[in-house]
């Protein structure tokens, strides 16, 4: 790379860091996220004021005040019912950590992002993606408070349907940041078959919708019952009268607690086995380098996590096993994207900006 370039790489690098910044921050926020569910906390605040509510309550009447607005919404009277102002700071400091969160990740999004714009430092091939980044993280803030009203009325916690949306939204919002700063890596792509990429691809989509099928089993609470394993509910598959009783047949998937833990069950034997054939697939094609690395890397993770998902299963979903679960969920889908981002087929540097960003250097322009 000719000394011209060099600037051009740097803004590159900043940018890169900037966003795994905004990824780390989002890792964060959904480990906090699953601690505010397993506590049952998420809807100790129950109203949304997305710029007061940065501030929590300062003394003895802020907090008597905060406490009695939850004591109207069914959850404090079908459940907590004589709940003590301080077990109530307990749960309201995990949700309000959750919420606090989520609106320094879009600071940190948005600033620096402004910043780039001004000074000219992203390529125009990246403009959009950035802004859809930044207008789904919008939209998942409302997304949340839409999860949360739906806990405030009728139910005692927040529907499954909403919070299963909420969690894969964020989930795929984190996946797009993070195989956007992985792509401004200035390295060639592994040379590899479709079959391989496309096998990378597969994998990454059954961990998204694992994600997905294990956010309606917490829903559900449904990690609490037919605590077994292999057998559930006595065996390997239930009768199909126990699995599909709801009308219409489609509620089954979502609202029957043993068809729900089930398909979360067998699409964890899937992507296991997926994950193996994967990697075996890599290690005979490439037999080596980074691409089986990562593949070999993939296959670990997933069969250390259905591992803990077992253990965690069969002592009915204690606090700090049910949480490691969770978060080794975010680490299994950040080893999946590194690994498809690295087999993907990259476009020429020409295209990507950098002959446009080394002209416009040399003309005394920053590029735009």
């Amino acid at each position: 790379m000719t000394s011209l370039a060099a600037p051009f790489e740097a803004r590159r690098r900043a940018i890169r860091l900037w966003l795994l910044a905004v990824a780390a921050l989002m890792v964060a926020t959904l480990v906090v996220g699953g601690a505010t569910r397993l506590t049952e906390s998420g809807l100790s605040i129950v109203e949304w004021k997305p710029v007061t509510g940065v501030v929590p309550p300062l003394d003895a009447a802020g907090w008597e005040a905060e406490f009695t607005k939850y004591q109207t919404i069914p959850q404090y009277r079908e459940r907590n019912a004589g709940m003590s102002l301080d077990e109530f700071k307990t749960i309201y400091w995990w949700e309000w950590s959750h919420r606090v969160l989520a609106r320094l990740i879009g600071g940190v999004f948005l600033i620096p992002f402004l910043f780039f714009l001004w000074r000219g430092w992203i390529e125009p091939a990246l403009r959009p993606r950035l802004w859809t980044i930044f207008g789904l993280g919008a939209a998942l803030g409302a997304v949340g408070w839409w999860m949360v009203a739906s806990g405030l009325a009728d139910r005692v916690s927040v529907s499954q349907y909403r919070l299963a949306f909420h969690l894969t939204l964020a989930c795929v919002i984190f996946a797009v940041v993070l195989w956007t700063a992985q792509g401004l890596v200035p390295r060639a792509a592994i040379a590899s078959p479709p079959r391989i990429r496309a096998g990378a691809m597969a994998l990454l989509v059954l961990v998204i919708l694992q994600i997905y099928l294990g956010a309606l089993v917490a829903g559900l609470r449904a990690g609490l019952i037919y605590n077994t394993w292999p057998l559930i509910d006595g065996a390997l598959v239930p009768d199909g009268s126990r699995l599909f009783f709801e009308t219409p047949l489609w509620r089954n998937f979502f609202e029957n607690t043993l068809t729900v833990q089930l398909d979360h069950r067998l699409a964890a034997y899937a992507l296991w086995l997926v994950a193996v054939l994967h990697a075996a697939d890599v290690a005979r094609t490439l037999r080596g380098g980074a691409a089986l690395t990562g593949a070999l890397a993939l296959a670990s993770v997933v069969t250390l996590q259905a591992a803990l998902g077992i253990v965690t299963l069969v002592h009915q979903a204690p606090l700090a096993l049910a949480l490691s679960h969770q978060a080794m969920a975010i680490v299994v889908l950040t080893i999946a994207v590194m690994h498809v981002e690295r087999l993907e087929r990259r476009p020429s540097a020409s295209r990507m900006g950098v002959h446009e960003g080394g002209d416009m250097m040399r003309s005394g322009e920053p590029a735009r």
